[in-house]
């Protein structure tokens, strides 16, 4: 049974389970998932359940499927992404994204915990991903391509949608929260970056820096998808303070500030509902 195959089994199975159409796809990153528990007429389904859907072994992920609405929006949510580093392959990361596509889901949106690059910010703030610089060595669209998916060379120079972000904007400013507009850098993980790479990446533009996202977001674009990616800085990166790094404090600082992002992502959905109606 080839990739293809396999997604539109998984796509069968959730489409038995649910109850509504999903006109938005969330992944919810690190210590994030209590997103999931603001959705209404909830379906929930273990990745397990889901033919060739990978488990979800990283700490703070439950691994779950949840369906349903959030206001009068059909939502499907990833409480607990993949990753690279968990030992599998790039096209079984993405193996979500594409069930997504399959699906004929035209939103994603993507949250992550990261490292703080840039100076000016600290754990707990807010970053709108305008771009990413891909450190991962791999490109999910590698190998043979499925023209049913979308074209070989898909442009990447609007991977985050413009018009999202702008509503993400005036949904911060709605809510009296600060966010700024950043670079996301991927590292494959799960070793923390040294602190010369940080400086390396701030050379290069980096605000932010984590290990998940930008293969989600390349499939999703190929597939036609528009996606926005809100990152929360969970610590400062490497090399900017004495103090080693850990995933326990990630996940600590993450509860801290899960609610603020949560709020917004709440409001997004809504304006971005109300302006489907």
């Amino acid at each position: 049974m080839d990739q293809k195959d396999k997604v539109l089994e998984a796509v069968s199975l959730i489409h038995e389970r649910i109850k509504h159409q999903p006109r938005v796809a969330v992944v919810l990153g690190s210590g994030l998932g209590a997103f999931a528990d603001s959705v209404q007429e909830a379906i929930e389904i273990p990745y397990r359940e889901i033919p060739g859907w990978p488990a979800s072994t990283a700490p703070g992920h439950a691994g779950k499927l949840v369906s349903g609405l959030f206001g009068n929006t059909p939502v499907l949510v990833m409480q607990g992404r993949l990753h690279y580093y968990e030992g599998y392959s790039l096209s079984e990361v993405v193996f979500p994204v594409r069930v997504f596509g399959e699906m004929g889901i035209p939103f994603y949106f993507a949250t992550n915990a990261s490292g703080g690059i840039s100076h000016s910010l600290a754990p707990g703030d807010l970053v709108l991903i305008y771009d990413h610089i891909n450190f991962q060595g791999h490109n999910p669209l590698r190998g043979p391509n499925e023209g049913s998916w979308g074209p070989r060379f898909p442009d990447m120079t609007f991977a985050y949608d413009r018009e999202l972000m702008d509503l993400t904007e005036v949904s911060a400013s709605s809510l009296n929260m600060q966010i700024r507009r950043g670079v996301y850098a991927a590292f494959t993980g799960p070793s923390f970056e040294t602190p010369a790479e940080i400086r390396m990446l701030r050379l290069m533009g980096a605000d932010v820096v984590g290990m998940s996202t930008v293969p989600e977001v390349i499939t999703a674009r190929q597939m036609g998808m528009r996606v926005c990616a809100i990152s929360c800085v969970a610590n400062y990166a490497a090399g900017m303070y004495e103090k080693p790094l850990s995933h326990v404090e990630v996940l600590q600082e993450m509860e801290k500030a899960s609610g603020k992002l949560v709020n917004l992502l709440q409001s997004v959905i809504l304006k971005l509902g109300e302006k489907m109606q």
